[in-house]
């Protein structure tokens, strides 16, 4: 709220700047990296008569969160160059999402958890539609209000069912006393649906194509894994812990949709030409694969997709970050055959892009391999009364990671086979661009291997 407040007040002061979008997005950066000291050492703690709550492991997603939106301000500097008049909205609409999306993750009332989530989406479509004279932009930003618009109707009316059947709105009480009835039952439904929307889980993700390819690349980098991220965890701990009683009824939905959003992702994905929609659809497929930790219901399950989330922060965002500088060099092309013969004219960007897909497609030695076999793991375990089902649903999603590994290298042969008489020119980066590049590609090789990130997770999980 602070970081908020001053970048407001700092847009004023420096109206007259012609420097204004750097020296803003300098505050926003410095603001950002102050809030991960607190997101660090804080722990458990509830205000507001129990409303909001916090406890390690949404500290930790916190952090996560703030991290990748550092890294969105960093790579959208030379995007903002250009929009100058409208730099302070810009950093002013990024803080206000994120500042939703704190609050949706420490809620612990449906109400205060529905306000994060509305504080967070109503700001993002402003975002989405930033490019006030491109008509995809405006498109893509109608088509994800009114589905937000929607989802969010039909999840306030899920939270009215859940209210009636048990009196009480807080988690906690609501965890005490629920009940298996036909009230409790609908209002798990259209909850989870909802919230569905905002994970982009199938079928609640037919918004989710056009939105990324009509949205400004850093907003479609910053949809993908930040507002994910914060939108996965909560529905994780509200799944786990308000519905835990019901895991018996809520746990075979999440397999049928988790088998039926990573294979419809993944076998749109290959069809895509359009490189914003192809990682929309590759989006998609990540979804799923988060959410299949959520099937062991366990401390380890929050651990292995908070872990998940701050991999495909690295990895997502490292793709992004390519796909905008190519779009500003390249005409605004963001078309697969715009990256023909990349590795001839620009070899480290085309290695930086392979190393971010071959993330994603969870190739060895790399850290988008260890997030995956870290959720295969969780979903299997604590299952030794019924292993069937959790051990298919595994199954389904490593055929489904071979499928990925194909459509990725679809991208790393057009910029290393496919021959182009006219490849995209040499060009130097800007030093925005570099860092950022520089942080996702550290992020890639070394969360992997560095062992406690993953034990720094792991203890504020079991501290739940």
């Amino acid at each position: 709220m602070l970081a908020l407040v001053l970048v407001f007040f700092a847009d004023f002061a420096l109206h007259k700047s012609e420097r204004k979008p750097f020296v803003l997005g300098v505050l926003t950066g410095a603001l950002l990296l102050c809030q991960l000291v607190p997101c660090f050492m804080a722990g458990s703690a509830t205000a507001f008569g129990g409303m909001y709550v916090t406890s390690p492991i949404v500290n930790v997603m916190k952090t996560i969160l703030t991290f990748g939106t550092f890294i969105v301000v960093v790579m959208a500097q030379k995007w903002m160059a250009n929009n100058a008049k409208l730099s302070g909205e810009f950093y002013m609409l990024v803080l206000s999402t994120l500042l939703g999306m704190y609050m949706m993750m420490s809620a612990g009332h449906f109400l205060l958890f529905f306000l994060g989530l509305e504080m967070a989406s109503v700001p993002m479509a402003c975002l989405v539609a930033f490019d006030r004279y491109k008509k995809k932009s405006a498109e893509a930003a109608a088509k994800y209000i009114l589905t937000a618009t929607f989802s969010s109707g039909v999840m306030l009316y899920g939270i009215s069912f859940l209210y009636g059947a048990v009196g009480t709105l807080y988690f906690d009480d609501m965890a005490a006393t629920i009940q298996l009835t036909p009230l409790t039952v609908m209002g798990l439904v259209f909850f989870f649906s909802g919230l569905g929307f905002k994970i982009s889980l199938v079928p609640f993700h037919f918004w989710t194509a056009d939105t990324y390819e009509g949205a400004p690349t850093p907003i479609t980098g910053y949809l993908s894994v930040v507002s994910k991220g914060a939108a996965t965890l909560t529905l994780a701990i509200i799944l786990m812990h308000v519905f835990g009683r019901l895991v018996e009824y809520w746990e075979p939905l999440l397999w049928i949709v988790i088998m039926l959003t990573i294979t419809i992702g993944n076998l749109f994905a290959i069809r895509q030409s359009e490189l914003k929609r192809f990682m929309a659809f590759s989006s998609i497929s990540q979804a799923g694969y988060i959410m299949l930790a959520v099937v062991g219901n366990s401390a380890q399950s929050l651990t292995a997709l908070t872990f998940y989330v701050l991999v495909y922060v690295a990895a997502n965002m490292a793709v992004f970050s390519v796909i905008s500088v190519v779009e500003e060099n390249n005409g605004g092309r963001t078309d697969m055959a715009a990256y023909n013969g990349l590795y001839t004219t620009n070899p480290k960007l085309a290695l930086l892009m392979t190393l971010a897909l071959f993330s994603l497609a969870g190739i060895p030695p790399f850290a988008g391999m260890f997030s995956k076999f870290f959720v295969f793991m969780a979903a299997v375990s604590g299952h030794e009364s019924a292993p069937f089902w959790p051990y298919f649903v595994v199954f389904i999603a490593l055929i489904n990671t071979v499928v990925s590994l194909y459509y990725y290298l679809l991208i790393v042969k057009a910029m290393y086979i496919t021959k182009e008489e006219n490849p995209l020119p040499t060009f130097k980066n800007g030093s925005a661009i570099n860092w950022s590049l520089a942080i996702c590609t550290v992020g890639i090789l070394l969360f992997g291997i560095c062992s406690c990130i993953y034990e720094w997770i792991d203890k504020a999980a079991m501290a739940l």
